[in-house]
């Protein structure tokens, strides 16, 4: 499993190279994706977005819509568009990242992005992970899990919600949760909390909660941090026997 933040600024033709602070993530990030690429040829990417949403590996997507013209696709193929569908021109920011990170890492990796919606309620993400899961195990397949989620938006002055005191800590405990495979904190973050703190990647977090249910986890931690005053975690847990 990956676990990654989706910053736009991870494409390095989004920052013109003069945005040193997201060297630090976006390398963090690719080892991420290149560690579930030797273990997996095929993801499930959890993020979330505005609605639910299954998003198909033959999906092509493009980051014109933050301002640069770099396509990306969900399977071997995909990005040059010879017998796969269409350009989606709205393809969910998760979904954009898992394919960057795939094209980048692990180009005969096939994902299929899975968006929650902002509201899907604790105990519906817990069991959508339990479902994947399920599915996974049934396959005969080396399925991987990369989850895109961001923590807090309030962590500094300068930050997109600007600065809640509360913030620090809260991100703190998910990070920590995160770093430690930590399943029970992750179902048990408080909603309304994460959600005045603009912590948007709870339901994909709780997702993978209920997906490892039951499994024992090794945990990694490549990076934990706030570069734009937004909290990015980024590491690997690795299911053992």
């Amino acid at each position: 499993m990956a676990l990654v933040p989706s910053p736009p600024l991870l494409v390095p033709q989004l920052t013109g190279g003069g945005a040193s602070e997201a060297d630090a993530v976006r390398a963090a990030a690719l080892e991420a994706a290149a560690v579930l690429g030797r273990s997996a040829s095929r993801w499930i990417a959890l993020g979330v977005g505005e609605r639910a949403q299954t998003v198909a590996p033959t999906t092509r997507g493009n980051f014109r819509g933050y301002g640069v013209d770099v396509e990306v696709g969900l399977s071997p193929g995909s990005d040059s568009g010879a017998g796969f569908g269409d350009l989606d021109a709205s393809m969910p920011l998760a979904a954009l990242i898992a394919a960057w990170l795939r094209d980048r890492t692990s180009t005969n990796a096939v994902v299929e992005a899975r968006i929650l919606a902002e509201d899907t309620a604790p105990d519906a993400s817990e069991r959508l992970g339990r479902e994947l899961r399920a599915r996974m195990d049934d396959s005969g397949e080396n399925w991987g899990l990369i989850v895109v989620a961001d923590g807090a938006t309030t962590l500094t002055p300068k930050a997109p919600g600007s600065f809640d005191d509360r913030a620090p800590g809260q991100q703190n405990a998910i990070d920590d949760a995160l770093g430690t495979a930590d399943v029970h904190a992750l179902a048990q973050l408080d909603r309304e909390v994460c959600r005045e703190l603009g912590v948007g990647g709870v339901p994909a977090w709780q997702a993978l909660a209920g997906a490892v249910h039951g499994l024992a986890v090794v945990p990694r931690t490549l990076y934990r941090g706030s570069p734009f005053g937004v909290g990015y975690f980024v590491g690997t847990w690795e299911s053992v026997a």
